[in-house]
């Protein structure tokens, strides 16, 4: 049976911690070119409806350093489900490659498409998630900080995608989460009930607060991500007027307290949900987050690609 990586969700406990173990020794193996052959001869179709920066770079060059090739299909090459239906591109690329990384408008478009591919499909970002990111952040957090289990993680912002794969990540490591929201901008409530109920297992914490003041005492991390994602750009004077007390700036970043470090999944909106004085400052992990993109990323690939 193949494997696909489209949510955190359906995974165990003992499988996250094992992608974020393997993406640890992937990233030692890389300093000493000890990875290059676990993907030889193996070739990844990487399908963008949406521009990136990261996932393509960090996709495209994991998959040179594990051995392998990667074909970039650009947003106006298929134009998935409108050109061609999403069922079709699916049986097609599973005549060529080994496996599928989509980055998608909606989340229905990745389910399709695992539905339909014979080789494995990876969730490069849906409206819905954004697992990738969210394996990067959970190996960024073991490696700064030792450990994942029991860490303080305070999420200001937008209740999106980024969000819930935060919220999963919570749940299945034993992190504890704050999400920090103003009212109106939640995430799904479907996704919370979710993850309560898996920090069952965990014992992670997951809470919900509305004031950022009392959200980020005693955090260990203080996470946020855009206002406005792409897709919702008829929403950013609103959000504009509504997100100022959510920014992460100096300031806020005091009152967590000098143990308090800073994440992004970027791109980010300098002077919006974050001050250049916290972005490029001592406390920032948004570029060894941003790096970790890259094998986090390779760990998936391999478990996908060998499994």
């Amino acid at each position: 049976m193949k494997r696909d990586f489209l949510s955190l969700a359906p995974l165990t406990p003992t499988e996250v911690n094992r992608l974020i173990d393997a993406s640890l020794a992937l990233k030692r193996a890389h300093g000493s070119q000890g990875d290059g052959n676990l993907l030889a001869g193996r070739a990844l179709a990487m399908v963008f409806q949406k521009p990136s920066l990261r996932t393509r770079v960090s996709f495209e060059r994991g998959m040179q350093q594990l051995g392998g090739r990667a074909l970039y299909i650009a947003p106006d090459e298929i134009k998935l489900g409108v050109r061609e239906s999403v069922p079709d591109v699916a049986r097609v690329l599973s005549r060529y490659v080994d496996a599928i990384m989509a980055r998608v408008y909606s989340h229905d478009d990745i389910v399709t498409l695992a539905r339909w591919a014979s080789v494995p499909v990876i969730n490069g970002l849906s409206d819905f998630c954004h697992p990738c990111q969210a394996m990067a952040d959970l190996l960024t957090i073991r490696e700064k900080l030792g450990r994942v289990a029991g860490v303080r993680l305070v999420y200001l912002g937008d209740g999106n995608n980024v969000t819930h794969s935060l919220l999963y990540a919570a749940a299945k490591t034993g992190m504890h989460l704050t999400v920090c929201t103003p009212e109106g901008y939640d995430p799904l409530p479907s996704v919370l009930t979710e993850a309560r109920q898996m920090a069952a297992e965990t014992g992670a914490q997951i809470r919900m607060e509305r004031d950022p003041r009392n959200a980020v005492p005693s955090a260990d991390v203080l996470y946020t991500d855009t206002w406005t994602s792409m897709g919702q750009e008829d929403e950013a004077e609103l959000r504009r007027g509504i997100f100022p007390p959510y920014q992460i700036n100096p300031t806020l970043l005091e009152q967590a307290g000098p143990q308090a470090r800073v994440m992004h999944c970027l791109p980010a909106h300098r002077g919006e949900e974050i001050t250049d004085e916290v972005a490029d400052g001592p406390r920032s992990w948004l570029f060894d987050q941003a790096e970790n993109r890259l094998h986090a990323q390779k760990a998936i690939l391999v478990d996908v690609m060998t499994h």
